[in-house]
């Protein structure tokens, strides 16, 4: 493998390419199961028919754990959203109708996203009232089992040359209530430090799959909780903001 081409760098991993192969090696601390799981997201994923980078092999480089999948040519959505501004509203329909077939799919084998919610609650900074709050209305919202990307934001997806797009990143994929996946893709709008781009995704979201605001904003508190256990600081501190300070009925 030829490792001399970086696409991306991140806290815990870096990502090349080698031809038409794209190599994620994660740092020597990552967890063994959670590069497993990340693998095995993408192959069930792949089963749905939504379009992915197909994954190939799980293997280990330099002692660090890395997947191999297939490399897609192409530009983020991001990159489109910033070279063509007066497109905007255009990049974000589609960036709804795509996270909307993915909520049309389901895959029965995926981790419960109610389980992953409830775990990221536990592992917070919040006093212990506040967990209990944030336990109760995890478990008082509605049960489904639709496909949740959980990092579904406009860097994740890439469109090619001939303008098919693909989906990427899925180590974050559950099975549950598809407004919890908005709630947080709302919040990734924030974080990334644009408003007007939440706001607009969020009413072209609930416009296209007649989904009441209010159901999202439910949300909000949950995910904003789960969201601060990875965040930086800065990170942190907004998004306690969401959970103590506002209360959705």
């Amino acid at each position: 493998m030829k490792l001399d081409r970086v696409i991306a760098v991140r806290n815990d991993k870096t990502v090349y390419r080698d031809g038409d192969r794209c190599i994620k090696i994660f740092n020597a601390e990552y967890s063994k199961a959670d590069v497993l799981n990340e693998a095995l997201n993408l192959a069930r994923i792949e089963e749905t028919g939504l379009n992915i980078p197909k994954v190939f092999e799980v293997t280990m480089i330099d002692g660090k754990w890395a997947i191999v999948s297939e490399f897609v040519k192409g530009k983020t959505l991001a990159q489109l959203m910033k070279e063509n501004p007066e497109k905007k509203c255009e990049y974000i329909e589609l960036l709804v109708d795509l996270q909307l077939s993915v909520h049309a799919k389901t895959c029965p084998l995926l981790n419960k996203l109610k389980d992953k919610m409830s775990r990221k609650i536990a592992q917070t900074d919040f006093d212990a009232t506040t967990r209990y709050d944030l336990h109760n209305r995890l478990e008082g919202m509605p049960k489904h089992n639709k496909v949740c990307h959980g990092d579904f934001n406009p860097s994740n997806i890439i469109i090619t040359e001939n303008g098919v797009p693909y989906i990427l990143d899925w180590s974050h994929a559950t099975q549950g209530n598809a407004s919890a996946d908005v709630a947080r893709t709302y919040l990734l709008f924030w974080l990334n430090g644009d408003i007007s781009g939440a706001e607009t995704y969020l009413d072209t979201f609930c416009k296209k799959s007649g989904t009441a605001k209010q159901y999202v904003q439910k949300w909000m508190p949950i995910v904003a909780a789960a969201q601060s256990v990875q965040g930086n600081e800065k990170e942190r501190e907004f998004l306690m903001g969401w959970v103590v300070g506002v209360d959705y009925q």
